[in-house]
């Protein structure tokens, strides 16, 4: 997690470069109302990870002490030791071999075990439950590789478990797939063409990875690979990209709420396996294909035909100053996990999920005054009121210091005076376009 979270600032810098970008060229390559979405669900998911990277890999090294080849059969180590060494005044003059060798083939192998991930997560309804939220944008920017699932970590760690078998130390799994994300990030774009011949053939390409977000119908199901797009072409899902696609889901989320994106599939599963009218049909619902539904209901539901010209995407409108005190906000929850993220290692676990349960609130918040929906009248009201109760007792007995609770006592009088007069706009739901 170290590797992301360094990674962080150049995140941001590569989205302000896109942004300026779009202005320049006129694209609109991003809205602030999908935007602010993205990464309402990427701060879920760094909070959620300090909780569900414990498990995953956890489970990881749990194998790794007991179920390895090497203990098996007695097989060497890996060798895991740095793959390049320095000399006085050039710290990366040399490379060891068998260590480059080691750290290259743990690269490879963790890019295939994300291959089948994720091709599996688009293939079993329970999987796609949980990595279904990094497809419900329907813009393709960087900032929609932020878009990640809080959730989908307590499924994945299935795939890289044979890694652990194969006597891989979790810490050069761990940095392998940190960096396998990281290269991720840079595909999701619009403003980059295709590339050479050579990286087209053997790299996952801003061109080959809009294919994987499309919801055209020749386009679903397709290029899967993390790093190397070699891995789609040897299983059989390579498509070319040819004309633009549509992007997001073939079931629009229309919500910009980053819990609801996060849940609104298992949702889904919940409920038709409550109405189901046998077993095999609850297994089907649960483990089968997305959209799987028994004859009875009209079988598969398939995806229809989509075309860019017709296609209205999801954007209600609402005042520009309510937008403002939206991004403000939004704003403040970021700075907030950057904080609880920096500190967590010194926290204790209750108060890690305290924050990070209020984090959420406030970008829930922040996602239905941005849909001007009702409910986000009180519970926007109800959580600033709460902020400014829970910081004047926390100054009471010297949790936080005056300056502290001045300044968060200003903000929270001025946000309430900003906001109140706006709550009329928050009256109904603003109807969302149909996939034609």
């Amino acid at each position: 997690m170290g590797i992301i979270l360094f990674s962080i600032p150049f995140f941001f810098l590569l989205i302000g470069l896109e942004l300026a970008y779009s202005a320049w060229s006129g694209r609109h390559l991003l809205r602030l109302n999908d935007s602010i979405a993205d990464l309402s669900c990427g701060i879920l998911s760094q909070i959620s990870g300090v909780f569900t990277k414990l498990f995953s890999i956890g489970i990881f090294i749990w194998i790794g002490e007991r179920w390895t080849l090497q203990g098996w059969v007695g097989l060497p180590a890996w060798p895991s030791a740095a793959p390049f060494y320095g000399v006085e005044g050039f710290p990366w003059f040399g490379v060891r071999g068998p260590e480059f060798a080691s750290w290259a083939l743990a690269f490879v192998l963790v890019d295939v075990a994300y291959y089948f991930s994720h091709r599996y997560a688009h293939e079993i309804n329970l999987l796609w439950a949980g990595h279904v939220v990094h497809h419900s944008s329907e813009e393709y920017n960087l900032a929609v590789a932020l878009r990640q699932s809080s959730l989908h970590g307590l499924f994945s760690w299935v795939f890289y478990a044979p890694l652990a078998v194969l006597g891989m130390p979790w810490q050069m799994f761990v940095a392998c797939n940190a960096l396998n994300l990281v290269y991720q990030f840079w595909i999701h774009t619009r403003a980059v063409g295709k590339l050479g011949r050579v990286a087209e053939y053997v790299l996952n390409t801003p061109s080959h990875h809009r294919v994987h977000h499309g919801v055209n119908p020749k386009y679903q199901d397709k290029n899967y690979a993390g790093v190397f797009i070699t891995w789609d072409r040897l299983f059989g899902t390579f498509v070319k990209e040819e004309e633009e696609p549509v992007y997001g889901l073939t079931h629009p989320l229309r919500s910009w709420n980053p819990l609801w994106a996060n849940i609104h599939v298992f949702w889904d599963i919940l409920k038709s396996v409550w109405t189901a009218a046998s077993w095999r049909e609850r297994w089907m619902y649960v483990f089968g294909p997305p959209g799987w539904r028994p004859e009875r209901l009209g079988g598969r539901v398939m995806p229809s035909e989509v075309q860019r010209e017709t296609f209205e995407r999801y954007d209600p409108k609402i005042p520009g100053s309510l937008a403002a005190y939206g991004l403000f906000h939004f704003t403040c929850a970021l700075l907030a996990t950057f904080l609880l993220l920096a500190g967590a290692s010194g926290l204790p676990m209750a108060h890690m999920a305290a924050g990070g349960f209020y984090v959420a609130i406030s970008l829930t918040a922040v996602g239905g005054i941005f849909e001007a929906e009702q409910w986000a009248a009180p519970l926007e009201t109800s959580r600033l009121v709460v902020l400014g109760l829970v910081t004047a007792a926390a100054w009471r007995v010297a949790m936080v210091p005056g300056w502290f609770a001045v300044l968060t006592g200003v903000a929270v009088v001025g946000s309430l005076a900003w906001f109140i007069p706006h709550r009329r706009y928050l009256t109904e739901n603003t109807p969302a376009p149909v996939m034609q």
